[in-house]
This record gives structure tokens, sequence and C-alpha cells, in this order.
């Protein structure tokens, strides 16, 4: 009996004790090293939804200092919310104080109509911060790029004048609506052998021409009809030619019978 307790004390002297304060300190870090380990007790962080802008119309500055897109608006062929980014308004803002005249009033002219579109009842209008749901990546800097970079993130689209971005908005899978893509397809379609009444201006390139135009702008160039420059006269279409600057007609005074 006493060797058995002899051999209980020497037991009892080689085993560590540990406090309770000690003992929960240790359960506290093999709890966190689990949680650290399993990636489904992870916290995630929330992202920030964005936030929807209901059928998104993003303004290209070229479209604002040619102002027919605010005609447009006003007939309610469009539908849906007008946004403009902030650096599309501040590049608004420097050609409004640019040395050009020509361009100075356009910038101004475009301040203004945004300002009254802004005003106007039954039209949704929005400026739109760059840096709305977060900051852009990096590589993005150039206004072009933004403006792509938002109607794509909000589904929208873009109303230019600006062919190269129209083309780089169909790159990317945005629908770009180009003014004078438009302007073109509501031309009169005239062709030859319509007759048509018209007043003519002034000479063509040639001596004997006398030109035209339709109520649309389009061109009409009359073969030896410079004697009745300042006259309204009735000529007969024999053919259309289309350039990169748009249709020119070329016609034939209807002789007097």
């Amino acid at each position: 009996m006493a060797e058995e307790n002899k051999k209980t004390k020497k037991k009892q002297a080689h085993t560590a004790t540990f406090s309770p304060k000690l003992v929960g300190l240790i359960a506290d870090e093999v709890a966190k090293t689990v949680i650290r380990r399993l990636p489904s007790f992870r916290r995630r962080k929330k992202r920030k939804k964005t936030k929807k802008i209901e059928d998104a119309i993003f303004l290209d500055t070229s479209a604002i200092i040619d102002a027919r897109v605010f005609d447009i608006i006003n007939l309610g062929v469009f539908r849906g919310t007008f946004v403009v980014l902030e650096s599309i308004l501040l590049e608004l803002k420097h050609i409004a104080d640019s040395q050009d005249t020509v361009k100075r009033e356009r910038g101004r002219k475009g301040l203004e109509l945004l300002e009254k579109l802004k005003k106007t009842k039954g039209v949704k209008f929005l400026i739109l911060s760059d840096s709305e749901n977060g900051p852009e990546p990096e590589n993005i800097k150039e206004v072009d790029e933004k403006l792509i970079h938002k109607t794509k993130m909000h589904k929208g689209r873009i109303i230019t004048c600006d062919y190269s971005l129209e083309k780089k908005s169909s790159i990317s899978g945005i629908t770009a609506i180009n003014i004078n893509t438009l302007a073109t397809l509501l031309k009169i379609r005239a062709v030859p052998g319509e007759a048509l009444h018209i007043r003519l201006l002034h000479k063509g390139k040639e001596s004997t021409q006398g030109v035209g135009y339709l109520d649309d702008g389009t061109m009409i160039v009359v073969e030896n009809a410079a004697g009745e420059i300042g006259k309204e006269t009735d000529v007969l279409v024999s053919r259309v030619i289309q350039t990169t600057a748009g249709r020119i007609l070329f016609a034939k005074k209807i002789k007097e019978i």
C-alpha cells in the first residue's frame, strides 16, 4: 500500500497542471484556427450592389454640343432616364471656356440645353458621378472609356455624333445611336426619274450647274441651270450618288412644253 501511494504521488508530480484561464485561452486559439481553415466559416464581405438606372440613355459630349438630340427628346422619341457623366460635364465646361469662339458658343449652348432638359416635366434626367458604385478600374482613364464602362454597368444605350465612339460601343456590345446616321436614314429617298420642285441658290463646281437643297439638306446639282440661280424650277432626278458626307442628287431641268 505504501508502495502504491508512493507511485501515485510520483505520477502526480510529473503531471502538468493548467489554470482555467489558460485552458480558456487555448480553446479560443484552437477555435480561431479551425474557423480560418474552413472557408464556409469565413466572413464574406458584402458587395455593394449597383443601383441600376432604369432604361439609361447616356449622352455623349458630341451629341450635347450638336444639340439635335434635344429636339428628338422633346418629340418623345426616346423613353428612359437621360444620364450625363460628371467627366462629360467637365469636358463640356472646358469647351464652354475655350478660346475658340465657335467651340465656346457650342459648349455654353450645350450647358444651357442640359439645364433646360433637367427642368423639363416628364423627362428623367441624372448627372452620374464617375465614382458611383466604387472606383473605376485603373485602366479606364479616357472619357469615352468611362462612358462605355458606365453604360455597360447599367445596361444602357449611348447617344453620340462620334463615329469612333459608335464603333467602340458596338465592339463592347453596347447600342450606340449616332445622330448623323439617324439623320441620313430620315432623308428624303429621291430616286432617278422622280420630279422635284426646288429653288436654285448658287452655282456648282461647273459653271453651267445650278445647286439647290431639299428640306432635309440634301444637295441637288442641276445641269445647265446656272441661268436659273435665285429662281424656283422643276427638275427631274437623273442619278443619285452616295458620298461620305451624304447623298447628292443630280438632275436636269424639265423643259417647258
